[in-house]
């Protein structure tokens, strides 16, 4: 397959890039500084360099025509202000899946968050809060799109620990973490089952190998 990935300088998208060029699959990473395209490259990735604050659907849907997938893993990242979850986390995701759909790429992917379904608890820090309901956001107007084929993975607490292998997967697994090691595993395997087409799913650690995982949510 060809798959263009979001956000393909984050910490979870360049372990997928690795994972799927690793299996033969073509993956560009669309990324916001030419220099981070080294990263991507050594990923096995072809860097695309397109600010998705400041892009035009056009942009992205050249990018996007050859592709078999896509997934949305971008994010404001840490140190951003509530301004920007909103047109990172909310708003270029909504970009995202409008240049999917005009190019015709059905199968798509998105990388939410744990706690993106409900509103945040009082107390929650406001720009987590944002992230949050930004990420919730996000996630409804995908949802509502006839023309995508698409998947919503909530992780819960992400860790940098070396990846199991095993993890927990499912509409509600309760609280917990989980290794960008895991998740990415986990994201390549719902590329390469269409069956996890229309579902939204929580991951955590667990004792599940991941590929017996996703074939019990298909």
């Amino acid at each position: 397959m060809r798959i263009v990935i979001a956000g393909g300088h984050g910490r979870i998208a360049l372990r997928l890039e690795r994972l799927l060029a690793g299996r033969g699959d073509e993956v560009a990473g669309v990324i916001r500084r030419p220099a981070q395209a080294g990263a991507l490259l050594a990923a096995g990735a072809e860097p695309v360099v397109c600010d998705l604050e400041s892009a035009a659907v056009g942009d992205l849907v050249r990018h996007l025509e050859s592709a078999d997938a896509a997934v949305f893993a971008a994010g404001a990242g840490p140190g951003s202000g509530i301004e920007r979850k909103d047109t990172v986390d909310r708003g270029a995701a909504a970009l995202f899946a409008d240049a999917a759909e005009a190019a015709g790429v059905r199968r798509f992917v998105v990388v939410s968050s744990m706690g993106a379904d409900r509103e945040p608890p009082e107390g929650t820090d406001p720009v987590f809060a944002a992230y949050l309901r930004a990420k919730g956001a996000a996630d409804a107007d995908v949802r509502s799109r006839a023309g995508l084929d698409w998947t919503i993975l909530r992780p819960g607490r992400l860790t940098d620990d070396p990846g199991t292998g095993l993890v927990r997967l499912a509409e509600a697994t309760g609280r917990g973490a989980v290794s960008r090691d895991d998740v990415a595993a986990v994201l390549a395997a719902l590329l390469a089952e269409p069956g996890t087409a229309g579902r939204t799913l929580e991951l955590i650690g667990g004792d599940t190998p991941v590929a017996e995982a996703v074939k019990a949510v298909a």
